[in-house]
This record gives C-alpha cells, structure tokens and sequence, in this order.
C-alpha cells in the first residue's frame, strides 16, 4: 500500500515538471518569433517643375470708381439707365433741364451779334479817317487815334461776347451727364424729378470699373528684394483665392510695389492687376494672393508630412524592396504648402514613409499603403 502511494507521488511530479516545460518551451518559441509588420503611408518621390509662390492677404480695389454729380443746377428730367447695367465711355446717364441754358445761349448769341456789327462799324470809319488824314489831311491825328481805340474796346466787348457764348454752349452739355469711365452702376441715389445741385454733397450714381480690376496684398518686407528682383526680369503672375484659400478666382500680373513699408506691420502692399473678365472680383473683397516668384525646375518632391528632425538634422524612412525601411539623411531645398523639394537624399521613385513613423526604426518590417489625400502633395494652382 505504501509502495503504490509512492508511486502515485512520483508520477503526478513528473507530469508536473513536464507540463512546466513544455510551458516554457512554447514562450520561448513565441518570443524569438518576428514581430509584426507595421502599416505605414507611402509616397513615391516625383520629378517635377515646382512654383514657389509668395502669400498675402489682400481686399480687391476698383480700377476706377466715379461718382457722378451734376455740374449745373436744374430739374434731373431724364434717367437713361438702368441700376446693374454695365456702361461704356460716352454713353448718355441723364439729362439735367436745358431750357435755361439754351435761352442763356440765345442771349449770349445776340449781344455777340450786337457788337459784331459795332465793331464792323467802327473798323470802316478807322479806315475813313486813315485816308483822309493821308490823302487830305481833314482828319486830325487825335481823331484817327480816338477812332483806333474804339476799334480795339468793341473788339475787346466781341471777345467777351464769344467767351460767354461758349460758356453757355459748356452749360447746356453739361446738362447731358455722359460717362467719363467703362464700368458698371451701382444703385441710383437720385430719382427724375428732383433739383440736383452743382454743390450737393451726394452723387447722382457711382461707376465702378471692374475690367480690368485691381488687387492690393501684403507681403513681408523680407520677400520685396527678391519680388524687386523678379520684376525687372519681367511680369509676374498672381493668383487669387477665396478667403478660404481653396477656390481660384482668377489670375493677374503684378503691377508695382509701394513705395514705403509699414514700420506697424513690417509690410509693404502691391497691387496686382485681373482683367476679370467674368467678373469673379467685386471692390472690398477679401482674397488670398499668391505671387508666382519662381519655379524650381525638376525638383524631386516629397509630401512634408514625411520629414523627420532628429539630433542628426533632417531625414526620412525610406521603404526598400523587402518592405523593411532605412533612415536617409535629407536636405530640404524649399517648403511650399504641404510639398517639399529636397535638394539631395532622395532619388526619383524612392518611396518614402508618410505616416506612421513614430513605429519604426532602421530595419523595421512595414506594410505599406498608398498615402491619404491630406499627405500627399497638393497640385499648386499654376503649375506647368
């Protein structure tokens, strides 16, 4: 009885002692197993021309904006537009009353007539009294003289007669207002009718000029030597965006840089000019800017979202063909928006890591996929 208890002991320590060893084996095994790959985002390296543009926030600015007043006094008879319409040069806006002016025309007219016809007088009796003080001597020196100088005081009263005559004439075309500029109406402020003023403080209408039209941005004054710079070697392009920054309105020239910087803001304006032919720009609107200063020409392009800083500078987690991934040294050639030109590290067709780097390390296995929309390089506006 004995020796069977015994036995019964030792069996039940052995399975013990061989559970625990294959126990042991199994987590030896599962720990020298490969970890997993990791998924990470990926981008292929591109060769392609990049614009460097120059960002500012700008308000449109009319070309030309006129407000039409009346320049003489009388009753507004006659409105020949419409609110909205779209006018060129020269065409006829309204018509102040005419009647006054033409009947001040009229006099002027007569009273000019009037000593005309004195001044003829006086000219044939000057001729009389030459010849007979030259050929008889019955006219006196005194009386040629004094004859003269009637000549000369009725010709002085026709000039002034023509002087009021064309002024007058002036009045009654002021009287039809015509526009001075291409443009568009605003709304009308004074209705036919009512007694306009050469003095009133309020204009009749406003034109604005929309084609072309102008926009006025700001840029650091860092940025003004290079856009100087650029600018003798030609025109330069500028772009505008809505105020979200993610619809082009439409596309320009820069026409000049102010002439001093603001010592506030440390900026300086330019204005730029859109020939807004669909009249995408209206006056005081806010748009972004962006000036195409230069184009990098075959740069290798990577998103931005795939440099690393570290102790050592800047680098990026290359992806090789036995999907594990190496640390490349870069150096960064420009930044503009979400893209990156590198200048040397990268090759074309290099993959590199996207998202996802905080996982990895020089020789990490990884399972790549293409790169969400907000890693990869956005199509700046513009390019070739």
């Amino acid at each position: 009885m004995k020796r069977t208890l015994l036995v019964g002991v030792l069996l039940a320590v052995c399975g013990a002692w061989l559970g625990c060893g294959s126990t042991d084996t199994k987590s030896t095994v599962r720990a020298g197993s490969a970890p997993p790959p990791v998924p990470v985002s990926v981008y292929t390296a591109e060769q392609k021309d990049m614009p460097v543009y120059l960002s500012g926030l700008g308000s449109v600015t009319a070309f030309n904006t006129v407000n039409i007043k009346s320049r003489v006094d009388g009753e507004l008879v006659q409105v020949a537009f419409k609110e909205g319409e779209t006018v060129k040069k020269g065409d006829l806006l309204a018509v102040i009353d005419p009647r006054p002016f033409q009947v001040q025309l009229s006099q002027a007219e007569a009273q000019l007539f009037k000593d005309q016809a004195s001044l003829r007088d006086a000219q044939l009796n000057y001729e009389r009294f030459k010849g007979l003080l030259q050929d008889s001597g019955a006219m006196s020196q005194q009386q040629v003289d004094t004859q003269k100088a009637l000549v000369d005081q009725l010709e002085g009263a026709v000039r002034s007669d023509q002087s009021a005559v064309d002024n007058a004439k002036l009045q009654l075309t002021y009287c039809h207002i015509t526009a001075p500029v291409n443009g568009r109406i605003g709304l009308r402020l004074v209705d036919p009718g009512n007694i306009v003023h050469a003095a009133d403080t309020n204009a009749m209408l406003v034109i604005t000029q929309l084609q072309p039209i102008a926009v006025i941005f700001t840029l650091p004054e860092d940025n003004l030597q290079a856009v100087a710079q650029r600018m003798h070697q030609g025109q330069l392009a500028v772009d505008a965006y809505s105020r979200d920054d993610q619809t082009k309105l439409a596309s320009g020239t820069l026409l000049t840089i102010d002439n001093q910087i603001d010592q506030t803001t440390g900026t300086a304006r330019l204005k730029a000019i859109f020939p807004n032919t669909d009249n995408a720009l209206w006056p005081n609107q806010f748009v972004n800017a962006r000036l195409l200063l230069d184009t990098k020409k075959n740069a290798i392009i990577i998103p931005a979202a795939a440099i690393q800083r570290g102790p050592q500078g800047t680098f990026v987690f290359v992806v090789k063909p036995d999907k594990t991934v190496d640390v490349r040294n870069v150096t960064i050639a420009i930044t503009q928006n979400n893209r990156t030109a590198i200048a040397s590290g990268i090759s074309p067709g290099d993959i590199v890591v996207t998202d996802g780097q905080d996982k990895l390390q020089a020789g990490s296995k990884v399972e790549p996929r293409a790169a969400s929309p907000s890693n990869k390089p956005a199509q700046a506006s513009g390019q070739p």
